[in-house]
């Protein structure tokens, strides 16, 4: 039996032992479309020639629904791309994933669990990082629709104990690939890259921000069959932190 690779990227890397484990196939909208197995995006639009190269102190566990793991516009694996320390976990109400347990417990990291404080008891609640401890900081994301989010943060007593970081976005959300009823909901890599900035990870946060800006122009280019424009604003801002392939041939004086 051929032994599979699977992506350095945490949440590729779940998609890929998803797939291996399903009997038949998730279809999502859009999913017909021939699309990067790396990057997810359509081919024509490629996006993986311009993930981005930093360095971070911090690490991201991302808890994911057996769905979302699946869907194109699905933005945890940006911030496993960016952040190398990355994590991810299929949650289960029944069955608990061991090898979460044993990162919660690693005496490394400093686990901060995000959720917006409104519905936390004010003890548990923080709005800052403490980026002078000889912990590192471990966010732990619930890459999940908002409804999802509450009943996984409900229902999962092993993040009971957890700190828990309220974010105060000073502006509202730029994810445009989904609906939300509420435009202050920021999606997953917006909060991911907010987290890095209060831990100091500012390139990476920086970084992160870019990477997410040509995404969604990525993406959204190719739903609505536009050529891709690598000109933008947006890419010229990513490719501070990208070596790309006309960068590596040329030489250095």
């Amino acid at each position: 039996m051929t032994q599979m690779t699977f992506s350095p990227n945490a949440v590729a890397r779940l998609r890929d032992e998803r797939e291996e484990e399903s009997t038949k196939p998730y279809l999502s909208r859009g999913s017909r479309a021939p699309r990067c197995h790396t990057c997810r995006v359509i081919d024509s639009h490629c996006l993986c020639s311009w993930r981005p190269k930093v360095n971070s102190r911090s690490g991201v566990c991302l808890i994911m629904t057996k769905k979302e793991v699946f869907k194109p516009s699905n933005t945890g694996w940006l911030i496993a791309d960016v952040v190398s320390d990355n994590f991810a976990f299929i949650w289960s109400r029944t069955e608990t994933d061991e090898a979460l347990l044993a990162l919660l417990s690693d005496p490394q990291w400093q686990p901060y669990l995000v959720f917006p404080g409104e519905y936390v008891e004010a003890g548990r609640v923080t709005h800052t990082v403490d980026i002078d401890s000889s912990k590192r900081p471990l966010f732990i994301l619930l890459d999940a629709t908002w409804t999802e989010a509450r009943k996984i943060f409900r229902k999962s007593p092993y993040f009971d104990a957890l700190p828990i970081l309220s974010l105060l976005p000073e502006k509202l959300s730029r994810y445009r690939l989904r609906r939300s009823t509420r435009s202050e909901h920021l999606c997953t890599a917006e909060v991911a890259s907010l987290c890095l900035d209060l831990a100091g990870d500012s390139q990476a946060s920086n970084a992160l921000d870019a990477y997410f800006d040509v995404f969604s122009q990525h993406y959204l280019d190719a739903r609505n069959q536009l050529p891709m424009n690598e000109s933008s604003v947006a890419h010229q801002e990513l490719g501070v932190f990208c070596k790309r392939p006309s960068q590596e041939s040329g030489s250095i004086d």
